[in-house]
């Protein structure tokens, strides 16, 4: 009876949203780019789900692009690996919510039935109409204050430092004096104010409230421009928001409706279409955690922070890991007027009238660093082609001394020794290094029968290892060829769909892997779209053609470290020449969990990177889950050490792998093995035009 339904609150007679004047200088002044509207909010809008890109992220780390990054971007999401494991989101549909009361909370340990006169929200995501009606409701005892994130322009980050203190006493403020609702809002940017990030405001006040013991007061809800994709969303809610109305997402779908970019018929279907597609999006990001319910995940801070410096992680963020520091308040003001100068230049004739394309998701001229350029693409293929020494020094020395020292940790490490160097016939020799490579694992379907086939010869031929992904592979290529090299690849995957895994394909290989995670999409299974599976991948695949295949998030029997032991103990009777290997990728905690994953007896682990690549994955999961395999290999070596576990395993690290130096840091780092997948493809002549 208590409980009050948005819908309750809201006058029905909703109007189109004007779009109010200055539209494209506030979007520069947000952050938004040609590349935000294409690849994310008009197919969140088109296809109401995550939007999907391909190829990975081999764009540079947000603490060290040149381009003014939203600090949105210094956050990568984290998630569970085998024990308390991801859930899918789309099979438990059932247990999955998005639904959430807010509002003040009443004593805890009274049994009033006023402790749950709360308002109720079916989305964390509020159209302007239902803000609205939250701003003017007074008829359920609730009032509602709007506290202002905006500060004076040009006057720096001391200023920008002043306003977060008085937000923070403003919002206590409003506590004291019975409001129920706080609204924190940038909509007062204008040339002379500069609007304050909208998650350091709403992480700040949460909690400054949470110190004050006061948080359960008071309801906070974001009125911002700024966030607008899925990952923005997750960390505003993951920072303490209880609802967020990005009115400039809404504002700029509307235009490009009246463009004619898209087809939905009226404001209201336009909006209800956003709020599905991005709640679909923050499903997945809870489920790659093992979260069901958004309740849970809210204020939970499931993220670490790359490149962020301690002042603004204990001021702003406390709770949240960061072990590389970097940008600092003095940075982040300067990037967020940046922004703003873009958008409201002090000379008139300075003023661009279109947005931005910092070329962050596809590469392009005179845009963000990308480690595949078209330099380092052209200068591979030579070499491979013509075999050409020469070509080849020519790429490695593009890749170590700036694509990779622009994109990377490991760019920005030196090597350091006190010895002198010894002649190379010293060296372990070329045919001996080799042998310790391996490909990524790449799926039948995701690339082609050829392309899968010449990389398993060339393996074979080195006497490395080739991977074929979680595909399964055509017994035809069990049977060797000519000079007894064979096309079978000497790496099997077992993932959880387990797409083609019979007994015969376990028998034929040289090593089983179990894929917990992978690197593009941590937390997630793998997709292939139905239009790649043809009448051969479906034989293969033991599937149906035409019909798409999403492999879940878990492994429906890996629960915990005891269930991934039977399944390696099981692997291991399947075929006894085998060693068994996991795939797990870096995070915060995952020496644990391979320390856990060594006690289960595998002979092998893999650690993948962050930003490797991948035919079909949202592109959420691209670029902001999991962390540099720099950090994961150094963290995973270091804790088997200290356990007396390292001298049971053999440890292999990939993502974005390409040149010796790579190789020589991984090793350095920890790692025996070193997988490379994006680097093969593009000798075989993929132009890498992510399209995928």
């Amino acid at each position: 009876k208590q409980t009050v339904d948005i819908e309750d609150l809201l006058n029905h007679q909703t109007k189109d949203s004007e779009i109010r004047e200055n539209l494209i200088p506030r979007m520069q002044a947000f952050g938004y780019t040609v590349e935000t509207m294409q690849f994310m909010l008009l197919p969140i809008v088109k296809e109401l789900r995550d939007p999907l890109g391909s190829m990975g992220n081999d764009a540079a780390l947000a603490c060290l692009s040149d381009k003014p990054r939203l600090i949105f971007d210094y956050f990568k999401q984290m998630f569970a690996q085998v024990t308390n494991p991801a859930i899918d989101s789309i099979r438990e549909e059932v247990i999955m919510s998005l639904e959430c009361m807010i509002g003040p909370e009443g004593n805890l340990l009274s049994s009033s039935d006023k402790n749950v006169h709360r308002l109720r929200l079916k989305n964390p995501i509020l159209s302007d109409p239902e803000l609205l009606s939250i701003k003017n409701n007074t008829s359920h005892g609730w009032k509602t204050q709007i506290v202002d994130i905006t500060y004076s322009r040009g006057k720096g980050t001391k200023e920008m430092l002043n306003s977060l203190e008085n937000i923070c006493k403003q919002s206590e403020k409003a506590i004291d004096d019975g409001f129920s609702f706080l609204v924190l809002s940038d909509k007062k940017l204008d040339k002379d104010r500069v609007a304050i990030s909208s998650l350091l405001a709403c992480s700040t006040v949460h909690h400054h409230l949470i110190k004050s013991e006061k948080r359960t007061r008071i309801g906070i809800i974001i009125e911002t421009g700024e966030a607008k994709e899925v990952h923005h969303h997750c960390l505003l809610v993951g920072y303490g928001a209880d609802a967020i109305n990005p009115y400039l997402a809404f504002e700029s779908l509307w235009q490009a409706r009246q463009d004619g970019l898209l087809d939905q018929s009226s404001y209201y279907e336009m909006v209800n279409a956003y709020k599905k597609g991005v709640g679909k999006g923050i499903l997945k990001v809870m489920a790659k955690m093992g979260i069901s319910t958004l309740q849970s995940y809210k204020g939970a801070q499931i993220f670490e922070a790359v490149g962020l410096a301690d002042e603004i992680i204990d001021k702003c963020f406390p709770g949240t890991a960061s072990r590389v520091q970097g940008v600092n308040f003095d940075v982040l003001v300067k990037e967020i007027e940046r922004r703003h100068e873009l958008a409201y230049p002090k000379l008139d004739q300075n003023k661009i009238k279109v947005l931005p394309n910092p070329g962050d998701f596809h590469w392009r001229h005179g845009g963000d660093t990308h480690m595949w350029d078209p330099k380092t693409i052209s200068n591979l293929q030579e070499a491979a082609k013509k075999n050409d020494e020469e070509a080849y020094w020519k790429f490695a020395k593009h890749a170590n001394e700036q694509t990779t020292k622009e994109s990377t940790l490991r760019g920005l490490l030196k090597f350091k020794s006190n010895k002198n160097s010894i002649e190379l016939e010293e060296v372990e020799p070329e045919k001996e290094i080799v042998k310790r490579f391996a490909t990524g694992a790449m799926s039948l379907g995701s690339i082609s029968t050829e392309a899968h086939e010449s990389l398993a010869i060339a393996m074979n031929t080195l006497g490395g290892k080739s991977n074929t992904g979680e595909g399964g592979e055509d017994p035809i290529r069990f049977k060797p060829i000519k000079d007894g090299v064979s096309k079978r690849s000497a790496i099997k995957q077992v993932a959880s769909g387990r797409f083609g895994v019979t007994m015969w394909y376990l028998t034929n290989s040289d090593e089983l892997q179990i894929k917990i995670a992978q690197g593009a999409k941590p937390g997630e299974g793998g997709e292939l779209p139905g239009r790649k599976v043809d009448n051969y991948i479906a034989k293969i695949r033991h599937s149906t053609p035409g019909v798409g295949l999403i492999s879940p998030p878990p492994h429906h029997d890996i629960y915990s470290i005891e269930d991934i032991a039977q399944l390696i103990h099981d692997l291991k009777n399947a075929n006894r020449d085998a060693r068994i290997s996991v795939k797990l990728v870096s995070e915060m905690g995952v020496g644990t969990i391979a320390a856990g994953v060594v006690k289960a007896k595998t002979d092998h682990l893999v650690i993948a990177g962050h930003d490797g690549g991948t035919g079909a994955s949202p592109w959420t999961s691209i670029k902001h889950a999991g962390l540099p395999w720099e950090l994961g290999v150094a963290e995973t070596h270091q804790t088997l050490v200290m356990n007396n576990l390292r001298s049971r395993v053999v440890l292999q690290t990939d993502g974005q792998i390409k040149t010796g130096r790579d190789v020589a840091i991984a090793a350095l780092l920890g790692a025996e093995e070193f997988g490379f997948a994006t680097a093969p493809l593009i000798t075989l002549g993929c132009i890498m035009m992510r399209k995928c």
